[in-house]
């Protein structure tokens, strides 16, 4: 199965895939500069970091709110409001991006795409709690940590959606010492030892 041809099994639609295509073209434009994406990994936007990002999404209900905190190249945070503005136009889609290059880059690819969101130029632990629906941020930090961002930005019955690779058990494990909550571990669909968590309830011990 290619790359695009994976992203027919999300049920992506054509003006979806366009504004897709036209994020594609601005990463490869804006990578060498900044290095948004890595160069062993740039070959593989479509299934690496595209269609990954869209699972995040297609896991759970559409939200009024969600939050990417970390969005670095736009993953999932870009691609989530690219596949808002054609499912869900009235959803709120925020990044929180402390690096002020990949911010500009975040808010040229969204205008370039025809998408509506919102780009915190800061950290996250210091930016005003954001009270969303949705959390989601991709190879940013330990769940852990993770979950202090949650703490501060997630509504009280909101969900936050964490992508983890084949030792996610380990560390699910490991937060559970300092943090109490619910968990879903959804199979990924791009890599087959990975999940997305799905977390609720959360919880200092």
């Amino acid at each position: 199965m290619s790359s695009k041809e994976l992203l027919g099994s999300f049920n992506v639609s054509r003006e979806t895939m366009q504004r897709l295509d036209v994020f594609e073209k601005v990463i490869h434009k804006w990578n060498p500069k900044i290095n948004l994406v890595s160069r062993s990994s740039i070959d593989q936007l479509w299934d690496r970091h595209i269609a990954d990002s869209i699972q995040v999404f297609r896991c759970v209900s559409t939200p009024n709110r969600w939050l990417d905190i970390g969005s670095g190249g736009g993953f999932p945070g870009l691609v989530v409001a690219i596949l808002a503005a054609d499912e869900v136009p009235e959803m709120k889609v925020t990044l929180i991006e402390s690096d002020q290059r990949k911010s500009a880059f975040l808010r040229t690819a969204a205008r370039e795409c025809g998408v509506s969101l919102s780009v915190i130029s800061g950290r996250i632990e210091q930016v005003e709690p954001q009270n969303a629906n949705v959390l989601s941020a991709r190879a940013l930090a330990s769940l852990d940590d993770l979950l202090e961002y949650a703490d501060r930005h997630l509504a009280a019955d909101g969900i936050a959606v964490f992508p983890k690779g084949q030792n996610w058990k380990k560390e699910v494990d490991n937060t559970r010492q300092r943090w109490r909550f619910e968990m879903e571990a959804a199979k990924s669909l791009t890599e087959p030892e990975a999940v997305v968590l799905k977390i609720r309830g959360v919880e200092r011990v």
